[in-house]
């Protein structure tokens, strides 16, 4: 085993048998393909032929198949037989096999090991496994959901506050107002455990001094309030917050209290009040969908296209799949050409490609085939891509394979996927593990090509 190539594995999912396609093997009973590449160095195979096998009790097989990856001194195939040792309640074994990895003082590692012990009676050996990366935000995430485990609430609280308080400005321009905190969301971790004491307004409090409020579309005080059921105060944060977070989170709140009326205004109020009908058309079109409402949905989406600007590829989309969902694709269509009547006739490959199915759903396969080949874009591989997932769609997955093969370096993935489905194995492998091919790129043919330089000035 090559740790640099499991690692390109990893990274890339490229010139190898990726996870996807592992678990549809699986799923067709090509069981004995997966454990032939386990045996040949494929990680996602042996990763799930070892699971599979530790959920049928036959432990020992499990660990045999994932030994030679573990002999490497590769983390991630440790972390996946600590994770099987954990289950078979061998939690000591599975302790002892991570601590050699933890000594490098790698955060992954760390993070694992730390909820390893938290969850095993050990908080307090976890949080003082944690305790001297406070600085680092990933590491204080976890120290924070550890200290519960521990016991240690009130120490991690006095760690946060002590960097709250050791906030220095981010720059030496005296003009600027930014401030810079390590670890950055030591105020949202202060509050998490102010909130699992029960001091709900200091962690409110907390929440409120925070200069990034939203965070992996999500945000903290929103959430916070949600659990609660504050809904008043809820509402007027609704008002303020600009991302559309917490107008979501309200609608949710009244959604499970069957307020369903309120919730539908919770968005439209949002919307209205801010301009950002962009940040909830999408929850509030599933919402009506939800209870029903598929036409009032489908207005909601069509408003926000119709505006000027508003027709972008992602509006426009979501507009079509739910002329689609409500049985309306004559519909969809006639949209679709309003829009290309509206750029003059031109119809960029991302618009096109909706056409796709809602031709299929008026029984216009053929047509849709036919157009989508002679489309401008027709011959590149993204349109290949789409061609064949409407073959596939149809019953026609030889067809599908055909038009992927007129692009070879592109899509082995889905090319795969399809022989798989026709009981081509062999074939779907061998693509799968063809190594990218690494030279120059290839020159771009486009009147902007020559806009860009690699020297300076920029």
């Amino acid at each position: 085993m090559d740790t640099a190539e499991l690692e390109r594995q990893i990274r890339t999912l490229s010139g190898c048998i990726p996870p996807a396609v592992v678990t549809r093997l699986l799923e067709l009973g090509h069981e004995g393909a997966v454990e032939l590449q386990a045996g040949r160095g494929e990680w996602f195979c042996a990763r799930e032929w070892a699971r599979l096998l530790g959920a049928r009790g036959e432990r020992e097989r499990a660990l045999e198949t994932l030994a030679p990856y573990v002999a490497t001194g590769w983390w991630p195939a440790a972390q996946v037989r600590a994770e099987l040792l954990e289950g078979w309640g061998r939690a000591e074994e599975a302790i002892a096999l991570c601590r050699p990895y933890a000594d490098t003082g790698d955060r992954i590692v760390l993070d694992f090991l730390a909820r390893l012990l938290a969850r095993h009676g050990r908080g307090a050996e976890a949080f003082a496994l944690l305790r001297p990366g406070i600085e680092d935000w990933f590491l204080a995430d976890c120290l924070v959901d550890v200290a519960a485990a521990a016991g240690s609430d009130e120490e991690a609280a006095a760690l946060l506050e002590a960097r709250v308080e050791a906030t220095v400005p981010a720059c030496d321009d005296p003009d600027c107002g930014n401030v810079r905190t390590d670890p950055w969301n030591a105020l949202s971790l202060l509050a998490a455990v102010r909130e699992r004491q029960g001091r709900i307004e200091e962690a409110i409090a907390l929440l409120q001094r925070r200069s990034i409020t939203s965070v992996n579309d999500r945000d903290a005080l929103a959430d916070l309030l949600a659990r609660h059921d504050r809904i008043d105060e809820l509402r007027a944060y609704a008002a303020v917050e600009d991302h559309g977070h917490a107008a979501k989170r309200l609608a949710e709140v009244l959604e499970r209290h069957d307020d369903v009326e309120g919730a539908i205004g919770a968005y439209r109020t949002f919307a209205a009040e801010s301009g950002g009908m962009g940040h909830v058309a999408f929850p509030l079109s599933r919402l009506l969908v939800r209870q029903g409402r598929g036409e009032e949905a489908i207005e909601v989406v069509r408003e926000l296209a119709d505006r000027p600007g508003g027709a972008d590829d992602w509006v426009v989309d979501i507009l079509c799949d739910l002329y689609a969902d409500q049985g309306r694709p004559r519909d969809g269509l006639a949209y679709l050409d309003a829009v290309k009547a509206r750029h003059g006739s031109r119809e960029d490959w991302d618009f096109f490609r909706m056409r796709l199915p809602l031709m299929a759903g008026c029984g216009l396969l053929d047509e849709a085939i036919e157009q989508a080949r002679a489309h401008p874009e027709g011959g590149s591989w993204y349109a290949a891509l789409s061609l064949s997932d409407l073959l596939a769609d149809a019953g026609r997955t030889e067809e599908a394979v055909t038009v992927l093969e007129q692009h070879p370096a592109s899509n082995a993935s889905r090319r795969a996927e399809h022989l798989i489905r026709l009981g081509r194995i062999e074939e779907a492998v061998e693509i799968l593990q063809r190594r990218p091919q690494t030279g120059p790129p290839e020159p771009i043919d486009a009147p902007w090509a020559d806009a860009f330089t690699a020297e300076p000035p920029f």
